[in-house]
C-alpha cells in the first residue's frame, strides 16, 4: 500500500535540552535477520524490529516467496524458515521492494541460488534509479539470469539457477553486496569465499555466527569461507536502536546550545560507529556507557553533549563506518566555522539519490558555500553566512537522509524550510518526529 505524500514545516530554532530517547530499531538488522530466519529450519523469533516500510516491504517479498511469517506482539513476529532452497512462488510473480536497497540486493541474491523461480523485481522511483550492474554481475555468477539482457535498472525479470555453483568474490565497499555474497553462497554447491580488502558492515556474519558449518573466517586474510548446501539453525534477536538513526538526534544536540541528550540501547558495532568517530576527533562530547554484547552485536547508551567543533576532515577511509550519516555531517559542517573537506565519497551517488549534489543544492540555498566533485566535497561553514529571511523549500527526493538532514538543519537555526516528501523517513526512522517533540522541536504537518 502506497504512502500519501506530505510535507513537514519547520520554523523555529529548537530550545536548549536534557532528555533521555530510545531511536528506532536498527533497520540493517532487522531486513537480514527476517532474510535469514526465512531459509532457517524451524521458528525464528525476532523482537524490536523496525516497523518501517522497507522493513515492511522485505516481510511482504518473503510472504509472496511462501514463507510464513507471524506477527505475534507489536514488536514481536515469528518466521518459519523451511530452510535453504525453500522458497516458492509462480513464474513471474512480482516483489516489490519499495525504497529497500538493502532488500532487493539480499533477497535477489538468494532468489538467484533457489532452483526453480523466475519473479519480477521492482522498486519505488529512487530504487529504480539505482544502478544495479554490480548486483546484476554477481547474481550472474551464481548461474542466474536477469531480463532484458543488459538492464542495470530497475524493473528486471530475474531468473534462478538451477545448479548454482560456489563462487571467489572479491568484496569491495559495499557491505550489501558482501552480504548478497554470502547468502546466496549458503545454497549453492561447493565452498564459496568472500575476500575483503577491508572491513565493512558485518551484521550478516554475526547472524550467521552460531551456524559454524556454513561460515567460517580467516581474520589475518580477510576472508570468509561459506559452505554450501549446510542447514541453518533458527534463533532468537531482539534487535538494538539504529545509531544511523541516532546520529540526527546526536548532531542537533551537538549544535544545541546547553543540551544534554542519552540516546539509550543503541547498536554500537565497530563498522558503525564511523560518525561518532569522526565528530569525537573533531571536539564533539560524545561518550558510551553500560556496553554489552547481545546476539553477536555490541550494545550502549550513547551520551551528547553541547560542543564545540573544528572542521572536519575525513576521507575514503570513513566511508565505511560512517555511509549513511554524511547528509547530517554536511550540515554539522555548514554550521561550524571553517572549511571541511569529505574526500573518497563518490558510492554517495548511488545511494537513495546522489547524495553530493542534493546536500550541496540545499547548503547553497541557505547561503552555505559548497564545492563538490564526484567524488568530494568542500563545505565553507559559519552561521553568519545564513540566510533567515527566506521561506526555503526543499523536496525529499525519495531519500530519508536528506529529509532528514534538512529537518536538523532547520531546527538548529531556525531557517523556515517546508521538507516536501517527508514521508520518505518512514522507510528508516518511524518515530522520527515524535522523537523531535520531545526534544522539544515544534513543526507542522502539511497534507
Amino acid at each position: 500500500m502506497a504512502v500519501k505524500s506530505y510535507s513537514v514545516l519547520i520554523n523555529n530554532k529548537i530550545n536548549e535540552f536534557n532528555k533521555v530517547i530510545n531511536v528506532d530499531p536498527d533497520k540493517s538488522i532487522s531486513i537480514r535477520a527476517f532474510l535469514i530466519g526465512s531459509i532457517s529450519q524451524g521458528v525464528s523469533k525476532i523482537s524490536d524490529a523496525l516497523l518501517s516500510e522497507d522493513v515492511f516491504s522485505t516481510i511482504n517479498c518473503l510472504r509472496k516467496l511462501n514463507c510464513k511469517i507471524i506477527k505475534k506482539s507489536k514488536n514481536e513476529y515469528e518466521v518459519f524458515g523451511k530452510g535453504l532452497g525453500s522458497y516458492y512462488a509462480k513464474k513471474n510473480t512480482l516483489l516489490n521492494l519499495g525504497n529497500s536497497g538493502t532488500g532487493l540486493r539480499l533477497i535477489s541474491s538468494i532468489i538467484s541460488t533457489t532452483p526453480n523461480l523466475e519473479v519480477n523485481l521492482t522498486g519505488d522511483s529512487s530504487l529504480k534509479k539505482r544502478n544495479m550492474s554490480k548486483l546484476i554481475s554477481l547474481l550472474s555468477e551464481f548461474g542466474a539470469e536477469i531480463f532484458p539482457k543488459n538492464k542495470i535498472n530497475l524493473p528486471f525479470k530475474l531468473r534462478s539457477s538451477n545448479f548454482p555453483v560456489a563462487i571467489k568474490y572479491v568484496a569491495g565497499n559495499s557491505a550489501q553486496l558482501k552480504s548478497a555474497a554470502i547468502l546466496g553462497a549458503l545454497n549453492s554447491y561447493g565452498t564459496s569465499t568472500v575476500h575483503e580488502s577491508f572491513k565493512t558492515r558485518d551484521h550478516t556474519e554475526n547472524l550467521l555466527t552460531k551456524n559454524s558449518k556454513n561460515i567460517s573466517f580467516k581474520d589475518k586474510k580477510n576472508v570468509i569461507k561459506i559452505c554450501g548446501k549446510q542447514p541453518l539453525n533458527s534463533f532468537n534477536i531482539k534487535v538494538p536502536s539504529d545509531p544511523s538513526s541516532a546520529a540526527f538526534f546526536a548532531a542537533i544536540c551537538i549544535l544545541n546550545n546547553k543540551s544534554n541528550l542519552r540516546i539509550k540501547n543503541v547498536c554500537i558495532n565497530p563498522k558503525r560507529l564511523g560518525f561518532y568517530n569522526i565528530l569525537k576527533k573533531h571536539g564533539a562530547k560524545i561518550k558510551i556507557i553500560k556496553r554489552k554484547n547481545i546476539n553477536n552485536e555490541y550494545i550502549g547508551d550513547i551520551l551528547i553533549k553541547s560542543s564545540k567543533l573544528i572542521s572536519l576532515k575525513t576521507n575514503a577511509s570513513h566511508y565505511l563506518t560512517a555511509t549513511d550519516e554524511y547528509p547530517i555531517m554536511f550540515v554539522i559542517a555548514a554550521l561550524t566555522k571553517g572549511t571541511s573537506k569529505f574526500s573518497g565519497i563518490s558510492e554517495l551517488a548511488n545511494k537513495e539519490s546522489n547524495r553530493i549534489i542534493e546536500m550541496k543544492k540545499i547548503l547553497i540555498k541557505i547561503g552555505i558555500k559548497c564545492k563538490s566533485s564526484n567524488n568530494s566535497m568542500t563545505i565553507y561553514g559559519g552561521r553568519n553566512f545564513i540566510k533567515k529571511k527566506n521561506f526555503l523549500k526543499v523536496k525529499s527526493v525519495n531519500d530519508h537522509r536528506i529529509a532528514m538532514a534538512c529537518a536538523i538543519l532547520a531546527l538548529s537555526t531556525g531557517v523556515k524550510i517546508i521538507i516536501n516528501g517527508f514521508e520518505t523517513v518512514k522507510t528508516s526512522s518511524p518515530s522520527f518526529l515524535k522523537i523531535i517533540k520531545k526534544l522539544g522541536g515544534t513543526y507542522e504537518i502539511k497534507k
